[in-house]
């Protein structure tokens, strides 16, 4: 009778054992998903700056290339390459002496051709006195008359050539028109230059203040016109990284048309140039400023991303999950995106971190306050 009892109990420990080890097979419950760290901005309101982009070039405010305008021997130039001048310091002198004979030879021909005419009005009185008394005849009296207004002619051209001579003694020194730098020399002095020659001896820029010429396209023409009507919008130089400031100035004018073939429009805006960091020949990015939009929707640049056919930026939600929401830009100035649709005010977006994410995923803030894109 005791057999069936002990036989039932290793039964019952076989069964136990087999079902450890089905328990030991069975699979175990996945952990929970881990929350993925990013860095948040908040969606505020401010007035944004209406910002325009352009690519431009650097251009000297005034710039000549010296020439001499009498031929004859460079006898000097008095100053260095480089060199800043004030307006009408003297930069080269020609030979002098060949005008200053010219002059000397005008000077003397007006004194002979004075003592000529006094001579011949005091024969033209005395001829007409005896002519009233028959003693002369009236052809005499006319010839004098006539000689007096030949020599009369004659100083006038006289006083003609003094003028000419006197001008192109002028044209020997060779004078800085405006305030400026001057270049690097193409002759040397000691040279016999012509007026007729291309080469010019020196060129003169004006740095200060300098210019910079840039192309924006045509439809920012009546954002532009407006702001010009109520004052110069101002203008500020990037280096070629786009990052660097390199001067801060105004808009001086608008080109009068528009280039059909790019459809762009070309401005002029000058600066001080306090710092030379500005060179004619210069490329240089350039943003103007032409209003404000004020109280506009904003969100950090770096928040909105570029799908395959939308804008999107992920919206954190009360549960701290994300969500893929669509949005309207309607300008970005690269640190600022106006939002014109998709977002309201206070909602908090995702500016780091966006790789890893999709919708319905789990987000962690990292440590430090919200941003507010300013």
């Amino acid at each position: 009778m005791r057999l069936p009892a002990l036989a039932m109990g290793v039964a019952s420990l076989l069964l136990a054992g087999s079902g450890s080890a089905w328990a030991a097979d069975a699979p175990s419950p996945a952990p929970p998903a881990q929350a993925i760290p990013v860095s948040v901005a908040k969606v505020i309101r401010k007035d944004v700056p209406v910002i325009i982009r352009g690519l431009g070039t650097v251009q000297a405010y005034y710039s000549v290339l010296l020439r001499t305008q009498v031929d004859g021997k460079l006898m000097q130039i008095p100053v260095a390459e480089g060199q800043e001048v004030k307006k009408g310091d003297l930069l080269a002198v020609i030979d002098t002496r060949p005008y200053q004979a010219a002059l000397d030879a005008a000077l003397a021909k007006k004194q002979q051709d004075e003592a000529l005419l006094a001579s011949a009005r005091a024969d033209m009185v005395r001829y007409a006195e005896l002519a009233k008394r028959d003693i002369a005849s009236h052809q005499k009296v006319e010839s004098t008359q006539a000689t007096v207004g030949q020599l009369t002619a004659a100083i006038a051209i006289d006083a003609a050539l003094i003028d000419t001579a006197k001008i192109n003694l002028g044209f020997c020194a060779i004078v800085a028109p405006f305030d400026g730098r001057v270049g690097l020399r193409n002759v040397d002095p000691g040279t016999f230059v012509r007026a007729a020659e291309a080469t010019p001896i020196m060129p003169v820029a004006q740095l200060h203040p300098i210019a910079v010429t840039f192309t924006v396209p045509q439809d920012n023409l009546s954002a532009i016109v407006r702001a010009m009507a109520t004052g110069k919008p101002g203008v500020v130089v990037l280096g070629s990284d786009n990052t660097t400031e390199l001067d801060r100035g105004e808009v001086l004018t608008i080109e009068n048309t528009i280039d059909a073939t790019t459809g762009t429009i070309k401005v002029k805006a000058s600066f001080p140039n306090a710092a030379n960091t500005l060179w004619p020949g210069q490329f240089v990015n350039t943003r103007m400023t032409v209003g404000t939009n004020a109280g506009a929707l904003t969100v950090p640049s770096v928040a909105v991303l570029h799908g395959q056919d939308r804008l999107y930026v992920y919206v954190i939600k009360s549960d701290q999950t994300v969500e893929a929401r669509t949005v309207e830009v309607a300008r970005d100035n690269g640190v600022l995106a106006v939002v014109s649709k998709g977002l309201e005010e206070g909602q908090t977006v995702v500016t780091d971190g966006t790789s890893r994410l999709r919708n319905g995923l789990q987000v962690t803030v990292s440590a430090g306050p919200a941003r507010t894109g300013g």
